[in-house]
């Protein structure tokens, strides 16, 4: 499982390049950049925005996913009572991916956090954590034969 404290996103574009087996020359000539340079790209933990657009572009996956996903579980937004001040767009709520769920019912499961405290720590609705443990049960209860 990826651990999105600790995000490298040159390695994580690199497995993805792999995956699709793309030429360094059409990455190349796509970034007019040399060989050495994409390699290097490899190698960087952070990246400017532009380049890891261009990467999503090319290689058709959103890694600008790590990251918000790593806002969902390790920063949560908070409640601002005075909206009306606010220039950028407020988002209505966080979409949690199933291995965003898996990763929080797993940390209760094996108790390294109780329900609260995963409800406190990532600011998850409490309805929305039972109704995930109630879902993701009867999903691994229906599975397996009786």
């Amino acid at each position: 499982m990826l651990d999105l404290k600790k995000i490298h996103i040159g390695r994580l574009i690199k497995a993805r390049h792999q995956e699709l087996n793309i030429s360094i020359d059409r990455i190349c000539k796509f970034f007019k950049l040399t060989e050495e340079e994409i390699m290097n790209m490899f190698k960087q933990k952070n990246m400017n925005s532009d380049d890891m657009l261009k990467w999503s572009k090319l290689l058709k996956y959103d890694f600008f996913r790590f990251y918000s996903q790593h806002l969902i579980l390790y920063a949560p937004q908070v409640k601002n009572s005075k909206n009306e001040n606010m220039v950028l767009p407020q988002f209505r709520k966080n979409i949690y991916t199933k291995d965003i769920i898996n990763f929080i019912l797993e940390e209760i499961s094996t108790g390294e956090k109780t329900k609260k405290e995963a409800v406190e720590y990532y600011g998850i609705p409490k309805t929305t954590l039972y109704k995930w443990i109630n879902k993701y049960n009867a999903d691994e209860n229906s599975e397996t034969p009786d």
